[in-house]
C-alpha cells in the first residue's frame, strides 16, 4: 500500500472536500480522487461518500481512519529516524514569513528542532508578505510562511493553505466600543485606527473596506499593534492569532462582516530543497495542523 494514498484520504476527510484535500496537499484535485480511487480498490472497499456539498467517510471508511493514521505516523517516524541517523540534520534552512507565523509556527518548530538536532542552523527573516515571497521566489528563502493575500501567486510559486483566523479589532476595555458582541466594518470609520504597516495584507484588507480610515498608527508587528491599543492610540485592527503578546485591559470584537485571513506556505514549483529543508517544511505544516485543531486560533 501506498502511504500517500493513506495521507490524500485522510485529508479528504478533515477538509471535508477534495479541493480543500487538494489545497492542503499541494497536489491537483484529479490527483486526489485518482489516488483515492486506487486506495479504495487496493483495500476493496468505499472510503468516501461524494456530494455537492463535499464527501464524508463510509463507515468502512470511518472505521480505517485511526488504522490508517498509525499507518501515516509510523512511516513518518520511519523517515524521520533515517535522516537522523544519516546526518541530515545539519546544515542551514532559510525560512521567511510574517511575524505571527514566525511566533506561533516558524518558531517552536526551531526550537524543537535545535533540542534535539544541534546541527541545525536556521536563517528567520520576518516582513510582510509580498517581501517575503519575492525572496522565496528569487531564491533567498527556501520557503515562507506568509498570509494569504488577494491577488494570485506569482508564476513559479505554489501557496498552500495553512490555517485561518478571523479578523476583528481590539478595543481598551474603557473605549465606547469595548461592551459590544461584535462590530461592522462602517463602526470603525470615526475612530483612530492602528493596524499593520502599508503593504500587508491586513492594511489593504482595512483600506477595502473602510473608505478613508483615520490609521493613526502603522505597526511592524500585531504584538506593537496590541500595545499601542492598551496605552489609548486607537482602535487595533488584526487577525485574532493567540499570541504571547496578550497586553491587559484589551477586548477583543469580531468583525461580523470581515472574511477571515489564512495563512499559508509559500514556495517555488521547481524547488529541490535540502533534506533538512524538507524536515523543516513538514513540521510547519503540522504544527499549524496542531494549531489548527485545538484552540491556539480563537
Amino acid at each position: 500500500m501506498r502511504v500517500e494514498r493513506a495521507r490524500y484520504f485522510l485529508a479528504s476527510v478533515e477538509a471535508g472536500s477534495l479541493r480543500g484535500a487538494a489545497a492542503r496537499c499541494g497536489v491537483s484535485q484529479p490527483t486526489i480522487g485518482q489516488q483515492i480511487a486506487l486506495l479504495e480498490e487496493e483495500l476493496d472497499v468505499v472510503l468516501l461518500t461524494r456530494s455537492r456539498h463535499g464527501v464524508r467517510p463510509t463507515p468502512a471508511g470511518q472505521a480505517l481512519i485511526e488504522p490508517l493514521r498509525r499507518l501515516v505516523a509510523a512511516e513518518e517516524a520511519v523517515r524521520e529516524s533515517a535522516m537522523e541517523s544519516s546526518g541530515a540534520y545539519r546544515g542551514r534552512v532559510q525560512i521567511g514569513g510574517v511575524t505571527v507565523a514566525v511566533e506561533t509556527i516558524i518558531a517552536p518548530v526551531v526550537g524543537r528542532l535545535r533540542q534535539y538536532h544541534p546541527g541545525l542552523r536556521f536563517a528567520v527573516r520576518e516582513g510582510a508578505s509580498a517581501a517575503i515571497e519575492a525572496a522565496v521566489l528569487d531564491g533567498a528563502l527556501d520557503f515562507g510562511v506568509i498570509t494569504m493575500p488577494s491577488s494570485p501567486a506569482a508564476p513559479g510559486l505554489r501557496r498552500i493553505p495553512l490555517i485561518s483566523a478571523p479578523v476583528g479589532a481590539y478595543a481598551r476595555t474603557d473605549h465606547p466600543l469595548a461592551g459590544r458582541d461584535h462590530i461592522q466594518w462602517r463602526d470603525l470609520e470615526t475612530w483612530p485606527i492602528v493596524t499593520m504597516r502599508a503593504g500587508t495584507v491586513m492594511w489593504e484588507t482595512l483600506h477595502r473596506h473602510v473608505a478613508a480610515p483615520d490609521v493613526v498608527v502603522q505597526a511592524m508587528s500585531a504584538r506593537t499593534v496590541k500595545v499601542m491599543v492598551g496605552q489609548g492610540a486607537g482602535v487595533g485592527i488584526l487577525a485574532r492569532f493567540d499570541t504571547s503578546a496578550d497586553i491587559a485591559d484589551v477586548v477583543w470584537l469580531p468583525l461580523s462582516d470581515a472574511d477571515p485571513v489564512h495563512l499559508c506556505l509559500t514556495q517555488r514549483q521547481d524547488s529541490r530543497p535540502s533534506p533538512s529543508a524538507l524536515i523543516v517544511r513538514r513540521l510547519i505544516r503540522a504544527r499549524a495542523g496542531e494549531l489548527a485543531g485545538g484552540a491556539a486560533v480563537s
